[in-house]
Parts: structure tokens; C-alpha cells; sequence
């Protein structure tokens, strides 16, 4: 769940603040106009409970009537009891706003991070998702009832308040310790969320930070910042002199564009392309880097530092299928003379989605969706929507419309049925990705795991529009070193242009995905040699000799390094290139400069 602060800029990279806390495509589809992605169910207005006409915000409505209305909304008879002693029966605003406050967990388990590796294992994943998703709602008795395992920390604030003489930090600390949080990670919240942040804020950040130290646990603790290889052309005097420029702000000249379109998409082409390549960016190989395009500001530079001084296109996959995927892409290929895949896919959720018309309501304007993530909205949040949609006969108030459509944007639900909406289903995340159908299915991989694989893909039809400039210089076939190969999006790019793959090197931590690119290749009857490894940081100068020796060189070198430290919707560990998995930027780079170095010893 993602909450917007009121100093955020404009995504068209206007100066900002040092991060940008929005999610991957800051939730902003139709006609760039962006809306409320703080979607924490904090409906306003009487419209969101009252019924038959009923005006609800009356204060003669006696208490069972209130607890009916607001269970007949799907909450619970225990949890409504205690909002309306919280709250008073004349404040249904502040009974909603609580009820819904305690739902959040229930309700909205934070996103994903970004990540193409898999340190995680398919059944934890699956618990873990269903342990966000599906938990028990917080109740008062089992407060009391757990009592005694509580912080010391805890039992004072809990002692003070007996006293009335908590201050309204404490309060607030209070509130998060009797919902469950430690006072660390509250206290923590509370500094960095600011004095004037809201408990679902709070709620918000503590969940975030959760998730992501769940993944922690599993990825390795190896210190991955920049690494130095001796046989790389880059001197040690220059690299570290790179490592330290890149933290100076005064080099920090990378705008996002409005609107993101690149050097030019099919429907959109630029009056003017004035593009030229420093002389250490030309190749062979050609190589092709991709990354989240909302990252932390300076994040860009760096990478374009590193890769040569090449200024990175940004590009937003709208235009290409009906599903928003904002990306960065720093590559040495032609800019003239692409052209996309055929049949297109495509362009809207109507067309994507031909049979949900008939239930699509009026008052829902979407034509296209956001980013694809690795999670999907829960059951218990369609049925809250299915049960708010319910109490009326024609359209909903527009506090309920307001609502419904925040949850529909930010878990990208379709609507299925009278008052029912979805979350895809993989083979149709697959649909809209550009992958073949079917693409991540069998061979014993959990839904869990396609729709984690499938959310930290390229998007096929948007990576195949750049790349399809080789077909003609590369008639014969192609040599790839496809690094964080994730599902093969760059290979299936390559395959739907038509352009052989002759030798594919793919490297992929996630044997998963190793399998979905394994299982593709020979469903596809490919007659090249797909050789993988398993870890970047483990291809070395000798390796990487051996196998050019062995295929006679590399075409194309294409990656996209992991992006839970540059995703917006991580607001715990968004450390840029320096945090613990978007510093494999770095081997990125160390690999491709060692490509570039042994290739040209041999020519």
C-alpha cells in the first residue's frame, strides 16, 4: 500500500525530494493524470454507509442499527462494537474510519518488492502471501489475553495511560503496540513517516518494512558494493574515482520525460532524434540494460556513468499493450528503423478483456492497467467490495466509487460479474506481458511463483520494438548473454522477431525460472545451445573466456539487475544502487566490461 506525501513532485523528474515514494508507475494510467494511490479504505462521507436513504450520520440511529450497517459492510460484529465505543454513536465518519483503519492488514498486504532472483521457496512465499492477506482481524480480547507477553516497553505506556499522562507521541505509540507492532519499529515509523502521519501511514510504512525483512532472511549477507575485477580496461584509480562521483548532486542532469516515450514508440515518434554513443560505448557487443524508471534521484546517472555515458531511453509499455510498466533502458542499439511485433496486442482492458464489458460499470473510466507486481489483491477485499457494491440498486455513491476504483487501480482488478471484481489470473498477466500462453505454467510451479516471476519480467513487446533492429544486421542468428534472466523475456522478444538464437547464455539465480526458460526452449524446438549459470557474481574472467572461446563471441548482452532497492513501493530499504540486491547493477556492468575487454583482445 502506498501513501503519497504531500512534497512528492511530478514523475517528470522536476526536483524533488532525494527519493520519490510512489509505487513503480506512481498508479497513473489515464491520460497521465495521476490519482490517489494512498488507497487505505479511509472513505469519506455518510454515502459510504448509508443505505435505502437512510442518513446514517443521524444521531438518533440507535446501536444495533449501526452495528447492522456496518456488519452488512463485512465487518466484524466484534470489531464494529468496539469502533462504535471507540468513537461514540454520533461519528459514523470516525467509526468507518477506524473500522477501516483495523482492516488494512486484512485487507491489503503490501506489494512484492522487485526481484529476479528467488531466495525465497515457493511454500514460504505461498504462507507468507496468505498470512498477509487472510489474517485475523485484531480484536481487543486477545490483547488482554496476551497481556503478559508484553515489552516492558509496552506495559509502561500501558501503565501511564491508566494515569492520563501519556503525551500524543506516546498515544500514538500506544496505538500501534496494542495492534500488534513493537515499539521499535512504531518509533521508527513515526520518524520517518513525520509528527503529522496518520495510524494507517504508520500501519502503511511498519507493513512495508515487514516484508521486506522477511526477504531479507533469505538473501545472502555477502557485501555486494561495486567490485573492482583486474582484468577489466577500467583502471582502480577510475573506478573508484566513478564509485565517489556518483554521489556528487551537481552530476545529477537525468530528467524523466513526459510523456515516456523514448526515442519513439509505434504510435508516437519524436520530431527529432539527435542521439550519438561516446566512442567506449560502441560495440560489439551490443548491450541492453533495463531497470524500474522511478528510482531514486541520481540512480540513473550512475547507471548511465557506468554504462558508458549512454543517455538511458524511458519508456512506458502503455503504448505498446494495455497494462502501464514505466522502465529505463540504457543500450548501444539503432534508435531508426524499429518496428514492433506482429499481430499487436492489445491496447485496452476492453480489448483485452472483451467479455468483462458487460459487467464493466459506467463510472469506472479505466482503459488501461497499472505496473504488473508479484502480488495480487486477496479474496477478503473483493468480497468487501462485492458486499459495499450490494447495498445499492444503481451506482454506489461516489465516497464508495472512490474507493472501489483506488483498490481496483492499485491490485489491478477486472470485473467478472454483477458487483464482482478479480484480480488476473497468470495466463492473463501473461496475455499482457507478451509471453505465449502458458508460458509459466506446469512443471510443479505454484501460482505464487508465476505471478512472482511474471511480475519482475520485461515486457515483451516493448523490449522487442528496441531489439528489433538486429533482425537485419543479424540474419544468420545471434550469440546472447542474457544476464537476471528471469523468464526469458529478452529471449522470447528475440524468437517473436524472428531472429535465431544461435547460442544463449543465460544466467538466473531462481531455478524456477530457470526451468520456465528451459521448458520454452524446448517447447519452441530452438536448434541453438542454451548454456546457464545460476549467479552472476560468479561469472569471471575465466569463465567468461572460456565460453567466448567456445561460441566465437557475444552479439548482445542484455540484463535487468534487481530492483527491490528502486521500487517505490519499497519505503524501507530503498537504498538505491547500494542497497544489498540493486547493487548487482554493478556485476552487470563488471560483466559486460569484461566481455567488451576479451573480445576485443581478440580481434
Amino acid at each position: 500500500m502506498v501513501v503519497r506525501s504531500s512534497k512528492d513532485k511530478s514523475a517528470s523528474g522536476e526536483d524533488s525530494d532525494s527519493i520519490d515514494w510512489n509505487t513503480d508507475d506512481e498508479l497513473e494510467i489515464q491520460e497521465d493524470t495521476a490519482f490517489s494511490s494512498s488507497s487505505t479504505l479511509t472513505t469519506r462521507g455518510v454515502e459510504a454507509i448509508a443505505s435505502n436513504g437512510e442518513a446514517s450520520s443521524s444521531a438518533g440511529v440507535s446501536h444495533s442499527k449501526l452495528v447492522k450497517h456496518f456488519v452488512g459492510m463485512g465487518f466484524p460484529e466484534k470489531l464494529v462494537s468496539k469502533a462504535i465505543a471507540e468513537n461514540g454513536e454520533g461519528d459514523t465518519d470516525s467509526i468507518l474510519n477506524t473500522l477501516l483503519t483495523y482492516s488494512t492488514l486484512e485487507d491489503s498486504p503490501p506489494q512484492q518488492l522487485c526481484v529476479n532472483s528467488d531466495p525465497i521457496s515457493s511454500d514460504y512465499d505461498e504462507n507468507l502471501l496468505d498470512d498477509l492477506s487472510d489474517m485475523d482481524g485484531w480484536s481487543e480480547n486477545e490483547t488482554e489475553d496476551n497481556t503478559s507477553s508484553l515489552s516492558e516497553g509496552h506495559k509502561m505506556l500501558l501503565s501511564l495511560e491508566s494515569t492520563g499522562s501519556l503525551s500524543e507521541n506516546e498515544k500514538m505509540l500506544l496505538s500501534l503496540a496494542n495492534m500488534g507492532y513493537t515499539l521499535e519499529e512504531s518509533s521508527i515509523a513515526m520518524k520517518r513517516c513525520g509528527p503529522e502521519a496518520s495510524i494507517v501511514e504508520l500501519t502503511d510504512f511498519i507493513c512495508a518494512a515487514q516484508l521486506s525483512r522477511e526477504e531479507d532472511i533469505y538473501l545472502p549477507d555477502d557485501d555486494l558494493k561495486p567490485r573492482y575485477n583486474g582484468t577489466s580496461k577500467i583502471k582502480k584509480r577510475k573506478f573508484f574515482e566513478i564509485c565517489k562521483k556518483k554521489n556528487d548532486p551537481d552530476t545529477e542532469t537525468i530528467r524523466l520525460p513526459n510523456p515516456m516515450i523514448g526515442f519513439g514508440v509505434p504510435s508516437l515518434q519524436p520530431e527529432n532524434i539527435n542521439r550519438s554513443l561516446p566512442e567506449s560505448a560502441i560495440g560489439p557487443p551490443f548491450f541492453y540494460y533495463e531497470n524500474v524508471a522511478l528510482a531514486p534521484k541520481g540512480v540513473w546517472d550512475t547507471i548511465s556513468r557506468f554504462l558508458y555515458d549512454v543517455e538511458p531511453e524511458f519508456v512506458d509499455s502503455k503504448y505498446f499493450c494495455a497494462t502501464a510498466r514505466k522502465r529505463g533502458y540504457v543500450h548501444n542499439l539503432p534508435v531508426q528503423n524499429r518496428f514492433p511485433l506482429v499481430p499487436l496486442p492489445p491496447l485496452t482492458v476492453q480489448q483485452a478483456f472483451p467479455l468483462s464489458r458487460k459487467w464493466w460499470p459506467s463510472w469506472d473510466s479505466r482503459e488501461k492497467l497499472n505496473c504488473i507486481q508479484t502480488a495480487i489483491g486477496s479474496a477478503k477485499l473483493t468480497e468487501r467490495i462485492r458486499n459495499a457494491l450490494e447495498q445499492y440498486d444503481c451506482d454506489p455513491p461516489s465516497s464508495v466509487q472512490k474507493f472501489i476504483l483506488d483498490e481496483c487501480r492499485k491490485w489491478n482488478l477486472v470485473w467478472v460479474g454483477r458487483n464482482k471484481v478479480a484480480p488476473l489470473e497468470p495466463d492473463e498477466v501473461e496475455m499482457l506481458l507478451g509471453f505465449p500462453k502458458n508460458h509459466t505454467r506446469g512443471g510443479g510451479i505454484s501460482r505464487t511463483d508465476r505471478y512472482k516471476s511474471l511480475g519482475n519480467s520485461f515486457q515483451v513487446d516493448t523490449v522487442a520494438y528496441h531489439l528489433s533492429v538486429l533482425k537485419d544486421m543479424f540474419p544468420s542468428g545471434i550469440n546472447m548473454l542474457s544476464l537476471f534472466s528471469g523468464i526469458g523475456g529478452a529471449e522470447v522478444a528475440l524468437h517473436r522477431l524472428g531472429i535465431k538464437l544461435k547460442n544463449v547464455v543465460s544466467v538466473e539465480k531462481s531455478k524456477v525460472n530457470r526451468d520456465i526458460v528451459r521448458s520454452w526452449w524446448e517447447q519452441t524446438n530452438q536448434t541453438g545451445n542454451l548454456i546457464d549459470f545460476d549467479d552472476v557474481q560468479d561469472l569471471n574472467g575465466d569463465r567468461l573466456e572460456e565460453v567466448i572461446s567456445y561460441i566465437g563471441g557475444f552479439d548482445l548482452v542484455v540484463g535487468g539487475s534487481p530492483c527491490n532497492n528502486l521500487a517505490g513501493s519499497n519505503r524501507v530499504s530503498r537504498d538505491g544502487l547500494e542497497g544489498k540486491e540493486s547493487s548487482l547493477f554493478y556485476d552487470y556492468f563488471r560483466i559486460l566490461d569484461l566481455v567488451k575487454s576479451i573480445m576485443g583482445r581478440q580481434v
